[in-house]
């Protein structure tokens, strides 16, 4: 694979020079997803050439769109090119598999413990952690033994609390296959009688689809729909009517995950607290704290 590893770091450097509008660590994060996915699925020097060249044409056109845009027309490309539409279909098994052992050890837990609220949203945070996106792997039993004891690096939980108590409707944008478990213990927490929960309407690298949904019986606890789009993210101009209607509506949005504050933090919608795990530079720089940062987020909060 010293081919792959030489176009990637060839495409990368080609990228960083020439083009400002796109942050530079995206192209990193990028490159690297592709390049684990060249190697799992054993593309040829001409298929990998061929994606190459078409990852080059794609950041030149969508050169002012969102990354999570960016990310799905190139997922599409490498699936047409490999001929599997899911991509990330065994790291989302895997994800969900992990997380369900995770779900039975803390749901009897939580109700008994000093704050089930407060624990049941760092667990909840805590799963952001299972994104095969932003990471090759990753240690999802450490990320909750630290977020037990972490500050949060923005922290309006108690704030989100008020607000839950005073919504009539709540929205809940998921993320990724797994991390919904523990969005599922959160929301069982909430004990909220008008929460719908939103997924991705097609596979958007190991974020949460609509059957993973029903698989970990998150219908039990909210109405499942999906958001009428198939990136990695909420992209309101791409969302169906449906889902758009329940969006206008909700008293308060729950937004889990990097992808999701990335298409809805220009919004400067005070319904959205921002839940979520900085896992990479770019987003530890956009809210000016720490990779590997636990954040509960509100715009409009901020001092």
């Amino acid at each position: 694979m010293a081919m792959v590893v030489t176009s990637i770091i060839t495409t990368m450097e080609t990228f960083t020079k020439t083009d400002i509008h796109i942050q530079s660590q995206c192209y990193g994060c990028f490159l690297k997803t592709y390049q684990r996915l060249f190697e799992k699925f054993r593309l040829t020097q001409e298929q990998q050439d061929e994606f190459l060249n078409f990852f080059h044409d794609t950041l030149e056109r969508f050169k002012n769109s969102t990354s999570p845009e960016i990310q799905r027309e190139l997922n599409q490309r490498l699936s047409k090119i490999v001929g599997v539409d899911d991509l990330f279909e065994d790291e989302r098994i895997k994800s969900n598999s992990i997380a369900l052992g995770l779900y039975n050890d803390w749901s009897p837990q939580v109700p008994i413990s000093k704050n089930p609220f407060d624990l049941a949203l760092k667990l909840s945070i805590a799963g952001n952690i299972m994104d095969y996106g932003a990471n090759n792997g990753f240690d999802i039993k450490s990320t909750i033994r630290r977020v037990i004891f972490a500050k949060f690096a923005i922290n309006h939980s108690k704030q989100l609390q008020d607000k839950i108590k005073e919504a009539k409707s709540i929205l809940y944008l998921g993320d990724n296959a797994g991390e919904i478990l523990l969005d599922k213990l959160f929301i069982e927490t909430i004990n909220h009688p008008n929460i719908t929960y939103a997924v991705r309407s097609g596979f958007a690298l190991n974020d949460a689809t609509l059957r993973d949904a029903i698989d970990v019986g998150m219908n039990s606890v909210a109405k499942v729909i999906e958001n009428g789009y198939d990136a990695p993210s909420t992209v309101l101009t791409k969302c169906s009517p449906d889902f758009m209607a329940i969006y206008n509506s909700a008293d308060l949005i729950i937004s889990k995950g990097q992808g999701n504050l990335e298409g809805l933090i220009n919004e400067n919608d005070p319904r959205i607290f921002f839940l979520l795990m900085t896992k990479c530079d770019a987003m530890a720089k956009l809210l000016n704290v720490a990779k590997g940062s636990f954040i509960v987020y509100n715009p409009t909060k901020m001092d």
